[in-house]
Parts: C-alpha cells; structure tokens; sequence
C-alpha cells in the first residue's frame, strides 16, 4: 500500500484510557529509534526495514506471523557486553560473559554467541545438546536447573562442560556419585539466595527467599540449636572449628552445601553464583547481591583457608519493551558492578576472583522483532476513570499469546508499529489482541495505532527476541512462527515454520490413519 500522510495541525489530546507514560502521537520515529534493532530504518516506500530487509517481503516470502532477529544487532550487543566487562574490570580479573540460552536458543544464535566471545549458559540436557550443536566448545558451556535429571547430569560430565551450577545439596551429593563413578571431577558453581528482593515481576525475580531457586544464606537454625542437633546426632551443622562457628552463615544451607562441596569426591568448587531475577533497571540488588556473596566467599576463606576463584554475578539487565522504559547501557552496568566487587573485596581482604555474567534478554530481547497482519477491527466502549464513556479499538492479528506468551505470564507491556507503510497523523489508541479463545490474549495493551490501519496490514512489535520463541506454543493448535534471520539485506531461516502436519504427527490417531 501506499505512504497515507494525515498530518494535521489539530493538538494532540490523551486518550482517558491510555496509561500516564504512553505519550499520543502522529508519527512513530521515536519509537522505531528506541525500541528496534539498530539497522531499522524506513525505505522509500515507507516500509520498515529491518538489516536491509523490507519487512513486507520478509512476510511474504515466510509468511506471519514471524519472527525476526537482526544478526548485526545481536552481534553488536554480545561484544558491547563483553567489551564493557572486560574494561571494567582490568586488570584485576578476567570476566566471562555467558548468553543466556533460554532467552533464544537455536544452532546459529549459539554460534555466533561463540563467535563474539561468549560462552553459552544453558538450563536442560536439550539446551545443552543444542548449545554443542552449534559448535560451543564444552569448556565455554554451564548448566543450569533446579532438578536437574541424573542424565542431565550425566550428558554435561561426559560432554566436559565448564561448569555445572548446583542448586541444591541433593544435586550436588548426585553430581558427586556420578562424576566418581564416571572417573572424573566435576566443575561446580553453588547457586545461592542472597534474600534480595529485584524490583520486577513476582513470577521473575528469583533471589528472594521465598521461592525454588538456589541455597538461602540465612542460617535455618540458630547456633547452639545447630550444635545440640549435631551432637544428638541429627542431621544439622557439621563444623566444629572456631573459624566455621564464627560465620555469620553457619547452619545456612547455603553454608552447609559449600562445606560438603569442599569434602566431596568428584567435586572442584569454582566458585559462587546468584541470579537476582530479569527485567530489572535499578542497579542497587546488584550490587547488594555482589555484596552479599563477597562476604560469603571471605567466610569460607577465614574457616577452610580456601578462596574461591570464581564469581558468577547472573543477569536479568532490563530492555526498553515501551517508551516508558530506561535500560542502562552495558559500560554503565559493568562500571557500577566492578566498583561494587573491587571495594567489597579489598575490605575483606581478598582477591578479586574471575567474573561471570549471564545477558540473554539484553543480548537477544532488542534484537527481534515479531511481523502481524491485522484482521479484525472493533470499537469497544468502556468507562473512563472520571465515569464518562470512552472507545477503545481492538486490533485482532493472525498470532497471540501461542507466539508471545509474556503478556498473560507478567502483563509485560509492548508497543507496536504499522510497518507494511508509513502513516503520519490521526493516530488512535489501540489494544493488539490475538486470535486465541482467551481475553488475556492481549499483544500491546495500549498503543496508539495509525486510524487509517485496515486490515491486511502489517504490523510489527518490536523487542520480542527474548522468551516469545521460547514460551510458544500450539494453544488452539496453532503452528509456531518461523524464526528468520536479517543481514546485509538477506534473509535465513533459522527455525523452520512448523506446520499442521508436524503437529498432527505426535497425534496416535492421524498417525495411524
């Protein structure tokens, strides 16, 4: 279609129901700006174009909805991480940065990760299989999960992997039996709960101590009931030395995993390893949770003369989803960690260890983008805050919550543009709904949508890299999106659409018909 240019003098006026930080509108050159790959930018024809690719022919040629990932930006944000880091912290210690594999996984986006210089964090036996799939040296691998099969297990000691992240005691006595048994020694990172609450959604932030992840630092018991219950011979704290009972970490079980760590067969200690949660802006729970592991590390060493030489400090670095959102670049991050790290380590006394990271959001999260088509339209009238009536437009489009399942797990927020053309003036806010037999299949909660946008149109919702292709689904038995991948212009597919066929295929009955 055609370029529509409305522009009009008319003032712009909020809509009664739109939130306080989405601004009305005209055009969307902010937006594409903020929110997209860096190699967006609009073509002659007013389509979007996304690393030299016209989203329009992408759609065509691969059909929507789909997703689309700019190779360039994926690139470009892995070496920003790994240069930040590295700076950062030179010359005290060396950094790793690990992708996060459960943001976006495939055999390519593993690679290039690899080939940008960093390792591969995964979090099943299948996002392990993959990750050396792609050709990730075992050594720049870890493992993670919180119930971790014995043939996980068993997959990353016989593949070499650099580190197995331990969350439990029971994973670590199973990580022990097996490594002896396979005649090896196994790389672990204890996983610990340093009990700081991240400002983000419940459902994602996993340091507080209400929930499954990692080993609390907070001692269960206090010190002399520890003792009475080693003594009586029930199951407790094990350390008698004066060093270990002046650790204000005893009877924790964070403490009691790390000290059977330290005496197990099979088992090489590395190091100490917390993830706060995902989608967080505010560095302090960073920094708290650095602290918190430093002091921890310091304990061992003052009771076992051990220190530990690894530190893994996780990720979940927020994105920008919608205007309202600041994320912090890179060397901003990495400046205020490494302070946080040096100044805490040089009051304990210690030497600052080797550091890790785990980006995969802020990696992969700007660097994909989702292409819709629009079908139905409706004007619903709800009541506005001030109880007057009000319309608001539902824009339904050819996916939903079985390709982008983010909004009904943590009524995360999105925006969106007409991207098929470019359209400049009236602008209407705008709810982007999906095809699926639930209301919370919501897309883009508000958005102020071009009045012109018909059906047939494409549109495109921008930082869907992260966790759409990996919470998708075939609720109402719709097939996932194919996944593409943009560069110079061209186009690769590196996920198949998947088809009816392939669904009806696990189905015993169309099997054997």
């Amino acid at each position: 279609m055609p370029s529509t240019d409305t522009t009009s003098s008319t003032p712009l006026h909020r809509h009664p129901l739109a939130p306080a930080w989405l601004e009305p509108r005209r055009d969307t050159d902010d937006l594409e700006a903020a929110l997209f790959p860096a190699d967006t930018r609009r073509d002659a024809e007013g389509r979007l174009v996304i690393g030299g690719a016209d989203v329009e022919t992408l759609a065509q040629q691969h059909g929507t909805p789909l997703y689309v990932l700019s190779e360039a930006d994926f690139r470009a944000r892995a070496r920003s991480f790994r240069e930040a880091f590295a700076a950062a912290f030179a010359p005290e210690t060396e950094v790793d940065v690990f992708y996060a594999g459960k943001a976006f996984l495939s055999t390519h986006v593993a690679r290039w990760a690899s080939e940008e210089g960093l390792c591969v964090d995964t979090a099943s036996g299948g996002e392990l299989a993959l990750a050396l799939a792609g050709g990730v040296p075992p050594q720049h691998i870890g493992l993670h999960g919180n119930n971790k099969s014995d043939a996980e297990i068993q997959r990353a000691l016989d593949a070499g992997i650099g580190r197995i992240i331990a969350d439990s005691l029971d994973e670590l006595e199973r990580v022990s039996a097996l490594a002896v048994a396979a005649g090896t020694r196994a790389p672990v990172m204890l996983r610990l709960t340093p009990g700081v609450h991240a400002s983000t959604h419940e459902y994602i932030a996993t340091a507080h101590e209400d929930q499954k992840f990692g080993l609390s630092l907070t001692p269960a018991l206090d010190l002399e009931d520890a003792e009475a219950r080693t003594a009586s011979g029930v199951a407790g704290t094990p350390e008698t030395s004066e060093q270990a009972q002046a650790s204000p970490y005893l009877g924790s079980p964070a403490w009691t995993a790390a000290t059977r760590a330290l005496e197990l067969p099979g088992v090489e200690l590395r190091g100490l390893h917390a993830h706060i949660g995902s989608q967080i802006f505010e560095p302090a729970g960073f920094e708290l949770a650095a602290s918190k592991l430093i002091s921890f590390l310091a304990s061992l060493r003052t009771a076992y003369g051990v220190e530990l030489p690894e530190l893994d400090l996780g990720g979940g670095h927020g994105i920008a989803y919608t205007e309202a959102d600041a994320p912090r670049h890179p060397e901003a991050i990495a400046k205020a960690l490494a302070a946080t790290v040096k100044q805490a380590c040089a009051a304990e006394d210690l030497r600052v260890p080797r550091i890790s990271i785990e980006p995969g959001r802020a990696i992969v999260g700007p660097a994909g983008v989702t292409l819709y088509r629009v079908g139905v339209q409706k004007n619903v009238q709800v009541e506005a805050p001030d109880g007057s009536t009000t319309s608001r437009r539902y824009v339904a489009v050819d996916g939903g919550m079985s390709d982008n399942a983010r909004g009904v797990l943590y009524d995360a927020e999105y925006s969106a543009v007409l991207a098929g053309r470019r359209v400049t003036g009236e602008h209407s806010l705008s709810r982007i709904v999906g095809k699926h037999c639930e209301s919370g299949d919501i897309v883009v909660r508000n958005v102020y949508l071009p009045t012109a946008t018909t059906r047939d149109d494409l549109l495109a919702v921008p930082a869907t890299g992260a966790y759409c292709h990996s919470l998708s689904s075939n609720y109402n038995y719709l097939t996932r999106p194919a996944v593409v991948a943009v560069h110079n212009g061209d186009s690769q597919v590196l996920i198949r659409r998947e088809t009816e066929q392939d669904m009806l295929g696990r189905d015993t009955g169309f099997a054997a018909a």
